[in-house]
Order: C-alpha cells, then structure tokens, then sequence
C-alpha cells in the first residue's frame, strides 16, 4: 500500500468523511425512491411497509444499496485519488497462506468470547436514568432495523441472509474501516497504537449502538490489529463474514427451534467466557511471524 505525503493525511481523512456523509445522504435518498415505486405508498408509511414479512427481500436490497454506497464508493474514490491501483492502495493483497487462514480462524473464536464478555461489561455501566432510556431507544431502534432483514423461514432466506448480513457488510466496512480509514488514521497520527484505537472507536460508534459499543470495540481492535499486521484486507473480510456469519446462523437455528428473532438476537455470553478470549494473545504472535513471513516473502515491509 502506497503511504501519503505527511500534509495528505488530513486531506484524505475530511475527504473520506465527506464522500461518506454525501454518499449516504444520497443512497439514503436513493432507497426511499425505489421503495416509494415498488411499494407505492406515501413516505410517511414506508418505514411500516417495509417492515411487512412480503418486502424483507426490497429491504435487504435497499440496506445493501446504502451500505455499498455509505462505505465502499467514498473509501475507493480516496483510493483511487492517491494510488492508480486503488485496489492495492485498499489492501487487497492476494498473497497468503493457509496458516494465516486458520489463525484467523483462532481469533474469531476469541473474538467472539471477547466481544460476550465486553457486552456484559457495558451493561454493568453505571449510567443515569435518562441516557438509559434514550440509549434504550436507540437500540431498540437498531434492533428493529436488524429484524427487518433477520427473518428466515427457510434455508433460501439463511443463504440470503448469509449474503446480505453477513458477507456484503464485511466486505464494504472493512474496505471503509480497515482498507481506507485505518491507515489514514496512523499516518495523520504517526502513531500506530493511536490510529488503531481511534479506527476502532469510530467503527463501533458509526453502529449508533451504546449497549453494543464496548463489543464493537472489542471486534473493531481484533481487525485492525489483524490488518496492521497483514497488510491484507481478505483476510480481514474473513474474520468479519465469520463472526456475522455466526450471528446470523445462532438467529436462524433458534428461531428454527421457535425462538423468537427478538430473543434470539439478545442470547447473551456468561461474563466468565472471557477468559476463553486469551487465546488471541498467542493466536496473534503466531499470526504476526507468519504474516511477517509472507510479506518479506513478497518483497513488503511491516
């Protein structure tokens, strides 16, 4: 990846912000339009009809419109500004190895646990009685979207799912989040440790989750570490369709077993299974020799 004139940094950090805030904006616009022609009912009402089990299919496309446009299409046109390559500049390296693929594997495992026991954690916050209910709203806002996609009466609708939850969201955040965001971060900062943890803080923050913002975070420092120290996003979007992928799967197979989605998804990790998480200190050591490998191989510098 081809790092930037120190003076670019900031330029490319207001650039990517902006394109996202635009392109958002936009898809946003975009979605509301083609729901409006294939529903055909007023704008006050379509939040409700889209809700309706018969148009789950048009949401899951219109959520994946917006996400493509919100984070891929700012993150490639910044790339593309700086590197003729954008590709490359995003970190799509097609060289690795099996190894690296089965440390990710590792990690996710401990991801996961990480993530459990950080969310038991930021329940246990103590916080006042308003922001509580305002941060109750917000979930509850935020699992209503979810749940609109989430249903899976069959193994058609889990396939989809798979696709539209677990594989485009991974591919198109870690394009924005790891691919872009991250290494403008650490050369504005000049600071490795700084960017990592500012990357993961605006990752999970971006989800507009509080009760799901320590987990995030959790998630967000396993990728970007995992990315630092690859140089290669696939293997970031991996780690990412694997943890959603998991998600998805736990809501399909309880919900299958007459769960209700809403349960499903608030199936919760004992805080003790935090422990199990440890395994990514040395899963990341040998991760770490056997990407440093890889890239000295392929003529790279860490």
């Amino acid at each position: 990846m081809k790092e930037l004139p120190d003076k670019q940094y900031a330029t490319a950090f207001a650039l990517l912000i902006g394109l996202m805030g635009v392109c958002l904006i936009a898809s946003v616009g975009l979605a509301s339009t083609l729901s409006e022609f294939f529903i055909k009912t007023p704008k006050l009402t379509l939040q409700q009809a889209l809700a309706k089990p018969e148009y789950v299919n048009l949401n899951r496309v219109l959520n994946t419109v917006i996400a493509f446009f919100s984070f891929f299409v700012p993150a490639f046109v910044v790339a593309r500004r700086y590197n003729a390559k954008p590709f490359t500049q995003l970190g799509f390296n097609t060289k690795l190895s099996l190894k690296q693929v089965g440390l990710v594997i590792i990690i996710t495992i401990g991801a996961l646990f990480l993530s459990g026991a950080l969310a038991n954690i930021n329940e246990q916050i103590p916080i006042s009685a308003e922001f509580r209910k305002t941060a109750t709203a917000w979930e509850n806002s935020y699992k209503e979207s979810v749940l609109n996609i989430a249903t899976m009466k069959n193994s058609s609708d889990y396939l989809i799912s798979l696709i539209v939850i677990a594989l485009l969201p991974a591919l198109v955040e870690e394009v924005f989040f790891r691919g872009s965001l991250q290494p403008i971060l650490i050369g504005w900062f000049k600071n490795v440790h700084v960017g990592i943890i500012f990357s993961a803080v605006i990752f999970s923050a971006i989800h507009g989750s509080y009760f799901g913002f320590l987990p995030r975070i959790g998630l967000g420092l396993v990728l970007s570490i995992l990315f630092y120290q690859s140089k290669n996003l696939w293997l970031n979007i991996l780690l990412h369709f694997i943890n959603n992928a998991i998600a998805v799967t736990q809501i399909y197979w309880l919900t299958q077993k007459g769960t209700s989605v809403e349960q499903a998804m608030d199936e919760a990790t004992p805080l003790w299974t935090g422990f199990i998480a440890l395994i990514i200190i040395p899963a990341f050591y040998f991760f770490q020799q056997e990407s440093n490998r890889i890239l000295a191989k392929n003529n790279e510098v860490v």
